[in-house]
């Protein structure tokens, strides 16, 4: 039997849940997904991926500021009402529900989140495992309660990070997985087959910070995995950055290497594979690059219309 749903998301890691759930014959009453927000100095609008599908699918569209205070909470708790969904899915949606909400529907809200729960809780769980190391991760469907990610999970996928795997390769990966494990939940709901189990909890159950701008800028006095996990973490969005003759450079990707130089961190020690030395001594050279005004490229491509001179210091 087919649900009545109300989905809640914003990037594009929500979309492909949504549209599983879209082409599975479910109806979708509404969306909700965050407000549009100015781009290129407020002369264009930019709207979140789940919003561009619904709109391109005629499913009706709510963009409330905030489902906790204010008319626009009100408006929000009055239309869901309206609606009695049998389940709320909540994709990284970014805003938190209330009670109110949380109790309303028939199954339940159900949420996907990117992480072997409870660790990695919170904003960016993706990008935070792969920064510290992780060689696996999970994706969990969970019944929310009014906790940050400490309902209890109903199913889990598990994931192996490979050495090279970025950010973007594991949310790909993760995204997909998303959309299946959240129709397989609800039909274990609908069926009464669905387990409950409450999250292991530790002592202290780990937390995925937001990412700020200040971290993305690299600082290589850490070792030289560390660097590279974080590249590969941020990479391709939101992206980690130096700077280069006193202009910005992205840094898209990198290689570890086993070249080790005596050279102060932040030193091109060879100019003809752009590899600088980090603070263990030991070298990464940087792959994939753009610098300020220019446009991506790989480093080989870069090399041909930019001289780089040995021992030059990046991030100053």
């Amino acid at each position: 039997m087919k649900m009545r749903l109300v989905f809640m998301g914003t990037p594009e890691f929500s979309v492909n849940s949504l549209r599983v759930l879209n082409e599975l014959g479910n109806e979708i009453c509404a969306v909700f997904t965050q407000p549009d927000k100015p781009k290129n100095r407020g002369k264009q609008i930019m709207t979140s991926p789940v919003k561009d599908y619904a709109v391109n699918n005629s499913i009706p569209v709510y963009q409330p500021r905030s489902l906790r205070k204010g008319e626009d909470a009100e408006e929000s708790l009055r239309v869901l009402k309206e609606i009695a969904p049998d389940a709320i899915i909540v994709v990284a949606y970014g805003q938190i529900l209330p009670k109110e909400i949380l109790e309303l529907p028939r199954f339940g809200c159900i949420n996907a989140h990117a992480s072997r729960l409870p660790k990695y809780r919170g904003a960016a769980p993706i990008q935070r495992c792969i920064q510290d190391g992780e060689t696996e991760t999970s994706l969990c469907t969970m019944k929310m309660d009014e906790g940050l990610d400490t309902g209890d999970v109903i199913m889990r996928r598990d994931v192996v990070i490979t050495p090279e795997m970025t950010g973007t390769e594991l949310s790909a990966e993760l995204s997909q997985i998303s959309g299946e494990l959240i129709a397989e939940t609800l039909v274990r709901l609908q069926n009464e087959t669905a387990v409950f189990s409450a999250q292991e909890y530790c002592r202290e159950p780990s937390y995925a910070k937001m990412i700020t701008k200040e971290e993305l800028n690299l600082d290589f006095t850490l070792p030289a995995k560390r660097v590279y996990d974080l590249i590969r973490a941020m990479a391709d969005v939101p992206c980690c950055y130096t700077f280069l003759d006193g202009k910005r450079l992205k840094v898209y990707r990198s290689r570890l290497t086993e070249r080790t130089s005596e050279l102060p961190a932040g030193s091109i020690a060879d100019a003809g594979s752009f590899a600088v030395v980090c603070g263990d001594g030991v070298c990464i050279e940087l792959t994939e690059v753009q610098h300020e005004g220019g446009k991506r490229m790989a480093t080989e491509a870069f090399l041909r219309g930019k001289r780089l001179s040995e021992r030059t210091v990046l991030g100053v």
